[in-house]
């Protein structure tokens, strides 16, 4: 996810943005100070990280706002086609369904990576097996109102889990529970934290950060982090 309380501002060039941005660590929050297409971060530090990226032990908390807290006996997923159809499922039914666990690597956009996460969820296969869409774009909406686009082909094929479990334990809020959407192959804001649903459509509709100057995709081995990247 995004930084908290980040206010993007837009400057006379549009593919430049400035975010300026703090980091919640094991010892509190640390000011990271401004980030712009011109900031050069620690640089590359071993073989499995992307361009620019560098290492990080702990599990830094960045979001776009305050943490939603998330009754489980209220909580609902909903997957929502492009012609409207709903698949619901209650914290129980979706906790019910067959899981998965699964060791990736994350990075965020603000340039830290942390290496061999695991985390335990539900496939999106599974989710849209026998669900009747033709769509080729899906939009992931949050409790709190947080919203990312992605292609429909980036979520299916073992490559995306509604994720509910981290390191052994229940996902904490501050980390996107009681369930988070999962796709390490992309920057970290793409895995929506606090998912609330999904809703598949037949065009591409920008997310909250994509709307205000993020890459559209998100690759971090292509550097795409914002716009022009």
């Amino acid at each position: 996810m995004s930084p908290a309380g980040a206010r993007p501002v837009a400057l006379p060039r549009r593919r430049w943005i400035l975010v300026v941005v703090s980091e919640r660590r094991d010892d509190g929050w640390v000011p990271m100070g401004v980030i712009s297409r011109g900031f050069t971060g620690r640089g590359r530090q071993g073989p499995k990280l992307p361009p620019g990226q560098y290492l990080v032990e702990d599990f830094p908390v960045l979001s776009a706002g305050p943490t939603p807290r998330v009754d489980l006996d209220d909580w609902e997923f909903v997957l929502t086609t492009e012609s409207g159809e709903e698949h619901r499922w209650d914290w129980d039914g979706f906790t019910s369904l067959p899981t998965e666990s699964v060791t990736v690597d994350i990075h965020c956009v603000t340039k830290w990576s942390k290496l061999g996460t695991t985390w335990e969820g539900v496939s999106l296969d599974t989710l849209l097996d026998g669900v009747d869409t033709s769509a080729e774009y899906a939009l992931a909406r949050s409790y709190g109102g947080y919203t990312s686009n992605l292609p429909l082909e980036d979520l299916t094929d073992g490559k995306a889990w509604v994720a509910f479990r981290f390191d052994g334990g229940d996902l904490e809020p501050e980390h996107g529970g009681p369930a988070r959407l999962l796709v390490p192959h992309l920057y970290f804001w793409k895995s929506a934290k606090w998912l609330r649903g999904i809703q598949l459509l037949n065009h591409d509709e920008p997310g909250f950060w994509e709307s205000l100057g993020y890459h559209n995709y998100g690759d971090p081995w292509l550097e795409q982090r914002y716009w022009g990247d």
